[in-house]
């Protein structure tokens, strides 16, 4: 019998970086669902399931838990970290100096990923247009543009 799953990470499948994190979490993982993904980027994915709109989700990552609750951010990391048994790793992200800290790295991240992955085909003042799927523009987002770093 498997244990119930105590995290859904929502991530961007095209983000060379974030793919690696989550392959290293399904590593960790090795099998027992405690965390469950879902690619954004994926062509079928409706984030109106997750009551958000996928230029929010790109800016930042989510992650939803058991309850409905949705968090984002660091605080994804934290969850999932926790759920693989690397809890210890984060937990000096919860101390309050340390969070601010890297609250405020990972939202430096978050606003530059997808120029850093080579992937922000019209990058100015803060804005990007949202990834390409390979049938064209996610349906979701055509016609926006990202916000990214909030």
């Amino acid at each position: 019998m498997t244990r119930p799953w105590k995290i859904k990470v929502l991530y961007d499948g095209a983000c060379p970086l974030c793919s690696r994190e989550i392959r290293f979490l399904e590593r960790r993982d090795r099998g027992r669902g405690a965390i469950r993904f879902e690619d954004i980027a994926a062509p079928s994915f409706d984030p109106r399931a997750h009551g958000v709109e996928l230029r929010e989700l790109m800016a930042r990552i989510h992650g939803v838990l058991p309850d409905g609750t949705l968090v984002e951010g660091v605080e994804v990391f934290r969850q999932a970290y926790a759920a693989v048994g690397l809890g210890w790793l984060v937990a000096p992200t919860r101390w309050p100096g340390l969070r601010r800290l890297a609250d405020l790295a990972y939202r430096v991240f978050a606003r530059n990923r997808l120029r850093w992955t080579g992937r922000a085909s019209a990058c100015d003042a803060g804005q990007c247009s949202p990834p390409a799927t390979r049938a064209g523009v996610h349906p979701a987002v055509e016609g926006t543009s990202l916000v990214s770093g909030r």
